[in-house]
């Protein structure tokens, strides 16, 4: 008999998160299609085993683990396209940002990033809008962030976005700004309500406000030298339930945001939603960056994106 197939999956999330629950989706699906053709193991998060988050680029760079995922912004160093991703306001709403990219922006993403990291994309999951949480104060205006020392992803588009909004802002992994946070050493930090509550963030910061500034997508990456020598049936698989997982986890991803919110309230926190006057003000404060991507990425890159 054939020796099976190793299949190793990785992310930095409990196993009990939409992401975790997504990779468990794929592995379903090739083990009822492969069965003992395959062995299929599961590494829920690294950061339990000693490494950062961003480690899961080069742990599957390099064939360590087989699949991940991880937040465009870690890749906007290598990948200067990502980039256009991370601006702000960006999106109105899912369904825009799905479309986008869920076609050609997202084809231009996918391609540029094999161009210059070692792996095949299979598709975005949806990290999703991103929400601000701090200790000081209620934000209700770009003014009430004023020298606020914010973590944000280590992307330069997000830094110099909340340097418009009068921040001092921190490019640090996700595992240092857990640390710093509960320390007490940083005052702020922005994610998706989902995740403030599954890294514990809420116990710490009183104030959160709901400001969708950014959009962010994970792609679900693959070591492209161990998925190109698969047979051409796995690969077709394994594309299939990539693209079923996303739709999986984009539901599961609307069901975490309700019951973060609970879970942040209960905890005795405050949610600040903006009202679209402060909208506004916040979109107006940043406005300069799009000028500054235009001279960076170029018209016809920005249109494919929704920019005009």
């Amino acid at each position: 008999m054939a020796k099976a197939i190793q299949i190793r999956m990785g992310g930095y999330g409990p196993a009990t998160t939409g992401f975790s629950r997504s990779l468990k989706f794929i592995g379903d699906r090739l083990t009822t299609k492969f069965g003992d053709r395959v062995d299929i193991k599961y590494v829920w998060n690294i950061m339990e085993l000693g490494y950062r988050a961003e480690d899961i680029l080069w742990l599957v760079e390099h064939g360590l683990l087989t699949l991940g995922y991880q937040s465009s912004s870690y890749l906007t160093d290598r990948v200067a396209e990502l980039g256009i991703a991370d601006l702000p306001f960006l999106f109105e709403n899912n369904d825009q940002a799905r479309k986008a990219i869920d076609g050609a922006f997202g084809e231009l993403l996918i391609r540029k990033i094999e161009e210059q990291v070692d792996y095949r994309i299979l598709g975005f999951f949806e990290n999703g809008f991103r929400q601000m949480s701090n200790r000081l104060r209620p934000v209700h205006t770009p003014a009430d962030l004023a020298g606020m020392r914010i973590r944000v992803l280590p992307s330069k588009i997000q830094a110099r976005t909340f340097e418009l909004l009068g921040t001092v802002p921190l490019m640090w992994d996700l595992t240092e700004a857990i640390a710093a946070i509960k320390a007490g050493e940083i005052d702020a930090q922005e994610n998706p309500l989902a995740n403030t509550v599954t890294y514990g963030v809420h116990k710490f910061h009183r104030f959160h406000t709901v400001s969708n500034h950014f959009y962010v997508s994970r792609p679900i990456f693959m070591h492209r030298p161990t998925f190109d020598a698969y047979p051409n049936e796995l690969q077709d698989a394994f594309r299939e339930a990539a693209t079923d997982a996303i739709e999986f986890q984009r539901g599961l991803a609307i069901e975490e945001d309700v019951q973060a919110k609970r879970a942040i309230i209960d905890a005795g926190c405050e949610i600040v939603t903006l009202n679209p006057g402060e909208h506004e003000a916040f979109v107006a404060a940043v406005k300069p960056i799009y000028g500054e991507a235009r001279a960076q990425y170029g018209k016809e890159a920005l249109e494919l994106a929704g920019v005009r």
